[in-house]
């Protein structure tokens, strides 16, 4: 099959999972809907989810992983759209550091996301139509409390362990303050407790980009069979450069060329990180919606734990019970290790049970999602002394 048929495939593909996940699936009648953060209800709720692992008599082994900006409920499972591995398979699965032998894993697709949870590209049941930009924007809190909602319909009232990075990590720390009751411990890693005016404005140089392309139409490309692939591509490429740190980037491509043996004196993608941006671009525009990409990055825009706590982040975490590990890496100038410090002093202020590691590694912001042996040993050795100290072990 040529490669734009198979783009084809896989846009079309990706737009199904938005209404027909292949996933678990929970719906919420308009009678129980969700209250958002902008001051209205969403309901019907669907939420799509994935498990792993057995969840034991007691209920008190599950752990729930929240995915990043661009991540979803596929962890450790291939991918329906693309037929790539789970995101997080160096993490998650049998003897890995979160061990689906031990614990019952639980991710959902975020509310405002693009495979399966209600989203822009669902249907509004008061038009017939998908969503669009009538969706309320969402935050973090929003997400943290619809996962909730997923967590009581499974009978679950208390969480072993919530772990995730970058906008993952973001509704690990929501979810310690909003329900300190029920998570017995919490990993954030790369992450922060509020959005940085820099990568405010490195998400709206994304936004700009999508709502530029004449396909956009507003929001309502889905009625016309368009798609502000171009858009979305530029936006994902710039904002894949900030995944990655310099060290990396130059480790990975230098300043080679990409097959060939001179420059050619035009614009064409001479070098080879030109080619490999390209390919992330429109690699990235067969799985994710651009209405969703405006919504996801909006949240974590947004989040600012402290202000919901009089300034004050220590008073997030006043008197929690729940044991943390925060993980930042050296080279990670998106989330750098002073955000994690911040966390940290925070916690400690409000007399949590904290350990910190800063990792190096000159992966970047990415590192989370790769084979860092440091991380994958300090989050199988926390979450084993968290599973002695809960009677798991």
């Amino acid at each position: 099959m040529p490669s734009e048929e198979i783009a084809k495939s896989a846009s079309a593909a990706a737009h199904l999972e938005a209404e027909t996940p292949r996933s678990l699936v929970v719906r919420f009648p308009e009678s129980d809907p969700l209250m958002m953060d902008a001051g209205v209800p969403v309901g019907p709720l669907q939420i799509a989810y994935q498990t792993y692992g057995t969840l034991n008599a007691a209920k008190s082994n599950a752990v729930l992983i929240c995915h990043a900006l661009t991540g979803d409920q596929h962890v450790a499972n291939e991918h329906p759209v693309t037929g790539k591995s789970g995101w997080w398979e160096t993490m998650v699965g049998p003897g890995k550091p979160i061990d689906t032998d031990r614990y019952f894993i639980i991710c959902s697709n975020v509310i405002g996301g693009c495979m399966g949870t209600t989203g822009p590209a669902s249907i509004n049941p008061s038009t017939g139509l998908p969503y669009g930009l009538d969706l309320p924007v969402v935050t973090i809190k929003d997400m943290v409390r619809a996962q909730a909602k997923l967590v009581d319909y499974l009978g679950i009232d208390t969480l072993f362990c919530v772990a995730g990075g970058s906008m993952g990590g973001m509704q690990v720390l929501q979810w310690a303050a909003l329900y300190p009751d029920r998570v017995f411990s919490a990993i954030p890693i790369a992450a922060a407790a509020r959005h940085s005016s820099q990568n405010i404005a490195f998400h709206e140089v994304g936004r700009q980009a999508v709502m530029a392309d004449p396909d956009w139409q507003a929001g309502r490309y889905y009625e016309n069979g368009l798609k502000p692939s171009k858009g979305l591509a530029v936006a994902r490429m710039a904002a894949h450069i900030t995944y990655m740190s310099d060290e990396a980037l130059h480790r990975k491509f230098g300043r080679k060329l990409q097959d060939r043996s001179a420059p050619t004196f035009s614009f064409d993608a001479d070098f080879q990180i030109e080619s490999y941006l390209r390919h992330q671009g429109s690699s990235f525009v067969e799985r994710f919606d651009a209405n969703s990409y405006l919504y996801v990055t909006r949240a974590m825009d947004y989040f600012d734990l402290a202000a919901d706590y009089g300034g004050s982040l220590a008073q997030a975490f006043k008197g929690t019970k729940t044991r943390f590990c925060v993980v930042s890496f050296t080279s990670d100038w998106l989330f750098p290790t002073s955000d994690s410090r911040a966390v940290v002093h925070a916690l400690n202020a409000g007399g949590a049970s904290v350990s910190f590691v800063e990792i190096e590694t000159d992966k970047g912001h990415d590192a989370f999602l790769l084979d860092v042996p440091e991380l994958l040993s300090t989050t199988r050795g926390f979450l084993g002394a968290a599973a002695r100290a809960r009677g798991l072990a």
